[in-house]
């Protein structure tokens, strides 16, 4: 069974049409879906699977409890090492959803750095995304750095420095592009893709 990974910026809480129609593509493709609990997109996405009743959806939380699970399903608790905090406790989880599935599908405003972070997850792992892009209103595939890089020139600079900081983007960039440190040789299996 394939698993998508879904995620997005806590500022997006309504969902599109053409989201709706991506997440509709989903449920009729039978995908597991790996899902957080943060508010935004998150808990908007949940909303939706709840009320279509589609009950093939693990929720991936950080520690012992999870703050969003409107729909009761089964979920997940990422063990979090005690001296984590804040963005950190969260990416924790982030990272076992990259690992744990097959593609992702995030929903980003051009600001939230623990989207991107889930971007640079699953590249990092070979994985595509479908990236629905906020402020332009498009859906953008970044199945290797190039195209993460062509996203990064559409947005405001100073947004994107502010996620450096938080996330050392342009550092995991740069392990990305070494190809001493990291082996980005796509198979042709990992470039497949169901498309959603």
């Amino acid at each position: 069974m394939n698993r998508v990974f879904i995620g997005g910026s806590r500022h997006i809480s309504h969902l599109t049409d053409d989201i709706k129609s991506r997440l509709k593509n989903i449920v009729e493709k039978h995908l597991q879906v790996l899902l957080g609990d943060a508010s935004g997109a998150d808990k908007a996405v949940q909303s939706y699977f709840k009320q279509v009743h589609y009950n093939d959806v693990l929720v991936y939380c950080s520690g012992n409890s999870c703050r969003n699970n409107i729909g009761n399903w089964n979920k997940i608790n990422v063990s979090v090492p005690p001296n984590l905090q804040g963005l950190q406790f969260y990416m924790v989880k982030d990272s076992k959803m990259a690992e744990d599935s097959d593609y992702g599908f995030m929903l980003w405003d051009g600001k939230s750095s623990g989207t991107l972070s889930n971007v640079l997850n699953l590249l990092s792992r070979q994985k595509r995304t479908l990236l629905y892009f906020s402020p332009t209103k498009e859906f953008i595939t970044i199945a290797k750095l190039f195209d993460l890089k062509q996203l990064l020139m559409k947005c405001d600079k100073s947004e994107i420095a502010k996620i450096d900081k938080k996330i050392g983007l342009y550092k995991t960039i740069d392990t990305l592009s070494n190809p001493i440190q990291t082996n980005l040789a796509f198979s042709s299996s990992s470039l497949e893709t169901i498309e959603i």
